[in-house]
């Protein structure tokens, strides 16, 4: 990660912690852990990760909730790219969402029909052929 980089974030957000890491994650309620390794420090993934504490969400119960709130994190990220001259590739952004995307997908399934299952609010997923009939 760029040192004057990091250390114009450090600046604007005084509040929140960065730390290197191994991965770029957040951890609520305020620490923003980067990736220093020169094969992934880009930029745009600790805004996004910065866009998790400034939206203020982070909670979810069903899988659909988290995928709002990391396009919620992408979105603020975007906003903050060009105040610190960072590139918004919008391919790694579909990229990351899609993750998240297949993630859904593969866990919708039912694992018994096949068949797209549904979430409830509580966060269980349900199969309506297996289990309505």
């Amino acid at each position: 990660m760029d040192a004057i980089f990091l250390e114009k974030i450090r600046g604007d957000y005084p509040e929140v912690r960065f730390v290197p890491g191994q991965r770029f994650s957040f951890r609520p309620p305020k620490t923003v852990v980067f990736c220093d390794d020169s094969n992934s420090a880009n930029p745009l993934l600790l805004l996004h990760e910065l866009g998790h504490f400034l939206t203020g969400r982070f909670d979810f119960k069903t899988e659909i909730e988290r995928l709002k709130i990391e396009v919620m994190a992408w979105e603020k990220a975007k906003e903050l790219a060009p105040l610190y001259g960072v590139f918004v590739d919008e391919d790694l952004i579909e990229s990351e969402l899609d993750s998240y995307r297949d993630f859904l997908h593969q866990k919708s399934r039912c694992p018994l029909c096949g068949l797209t299952r549904f979430q409830t609010p509580d966060g269980v997923f349900h199969c309506p052929k297996c289990e309505m009939f």
